[in-house]
């Protein structure tokens, strides 16, 4: 091997030290988003229940026009094995001329057969609001328990268990948010694997950070808080003119380390079946990052590391091979090395968090994302009026 062009080219040097930042920050990437979390996730599900005085809890979902997942998921919410607790149901329409579904009906005859399921009725536009934060904020204000359990009427809980394992979380006196987690149900074939392989990145994202004790965001798909913390905080007031962010804005104004908790049994789970067209996956991208910008520049930073690892280390490994300014057997060892670590950490968080077949065809997703995750940011969504 001949380094006489890396000792004395500073070219050179330049490329094998961005090849070295991008590979450690990779890995230090894949140690705590990936082999960390699913590390977590295995010990949280093997760990036998503890006895614990389980506290009255309220589940708020917002519907609209959704009768059709009212059918297949709501009776699973109602039927959980749960001493105390309540289903709140906030459905709302955007005016009395609009065209509605059945969603009324479906409300009525669970009404008549669970005790527990209570219905709040409003429209959307009474104050001119737009997007879920203000029937949201009813449906908090509606419910009579201080644990709130968010979900969306498009989920489903993997387990009867649900309410029990997330509300374990809650013993420590000091946690007032809890994170959970969305298992992402796709169809078979490309768009399917995608979809998937998206929401377990973008849910060990923000899962690994809060473990970490820096959270940044959450999944109103599987959250909760105390009702009492949640008011404290002012609610959601601050940005009800803003349509995105309900879960989002709210844990990144309002969530610490010492505040926040992760629940990772996997019986807390719920599972969302992934949008059939790509369309509509993108555009449900889009709303997700719609709100990033309200983030501070630590964070934005901390959430681009992986990204820009990404870069430094595949841009410099493509040039030093274009230039053959270093031994390309070293340059080689390096990929090979990524990409090992990768696979066997991305294969630990497919166990802790239920998914699997995708550690394989993870170093390909990865660079399809890097380029459309930056797409969707430079492009962000644009709301009609």
């Amino acid at each position: 091997m001949d380094f006489t062009p890396f000792l004395t080219n500073i070219v050179a040097q330049v490329l094998v030290a961005l090849l070295f930042v991008g590979f450690v920050s990779l890995i230090v990437v894949y140690s705590t988003h990936y082999l960390y979390l699913g590390r977590k996730a295995k010990n949280a599900s093997s760990r036998q229940p503890e006895e614990y005085n389980l506290p009255p809890v309220s589940v708020v979902i917002i519907v609209h026009n959704e009768a059709a997942f009212l059918r297949e998921n709501l009776v699973y919410i109602l039927e959980q094995d749960y001493p105390d607790f309540e289903v709140v149901v906030v459905d709302y329409h955007i005016s009395v001329d609009e065209l509605r579904d059945d969603t009324h009906f479906v409300l009525k005859l669970c009404c008549d057969n669970y005790p527990n399921l209570k219905v709040v009725n409003i429209k959307e536009d009474v104050n001119g609001f737009k997007g879920r934060k203000f029937p949201l904020s009813m449906g908090i204000q509606s419910a009579k328990n201080d644990l709130i359990i968010l979900t969306d009427v498009d989920c489903k809980p993997v387990s009867l268990q649900w309410l029990r394992r997330t509300v374990e979380v809650y013993r420590h006196p000091r946690t007032n948010i809890v994170l959970g987690y969305c298992l992402c149900v796709a169809e078979k074939g490309l768009l399917g694997a995608l979809e998937r392989y998206e929401n377990l990145t973008y849910s060990a994202g923000y899962l690994s950070r809060a473990l970490c004790k820096h959270p940044v965001t959450g999944c109103g798909r599987n959250l909760s808080y105390r009702r009492a913390f949640f008011f404290s905080k002012g609610a959601l007031i601050s940005h009800y003119t803003i349509p995105d962010g309900a879960d989002d804005i709210f844990v990144n104004q309002n969530a610490t380390g010492r505040n926040t908790s992760v629940s990772l049994h996997k019986d807390a789970f719920v599972t969302v079946k992934a949008p059939v067209r790509f369309d509509h996956w993108r555009q449900m991208r889009q709303h997700r990052t719609a709100t990033y910008g309200l983030h501070s520049f630590g964070q934005k930073m901390s959430g681009a590391l992986g990204g820009i690892g990404l870069l430094f280390f595949y841009g410099a490994a493509a040039a030093l091979f274009a230039t053959a300014l270093f031994p390309w057997q070293i340059v080689v060892g390096v990929l090979f090395m990524k990409i090992v670590y990768q696979i066997v950490s991305f294969a630990q968080l497919e166990k802790g968090l239920g998914e699997k077949n995708f550690c394989w065809l993870s170093p390909l997703f990865e660079i399809y994302f890097f380029f459309s995750n930056t797409i969707l940011l430079l492009f962000p969504l644009k709301y009609k009026k």
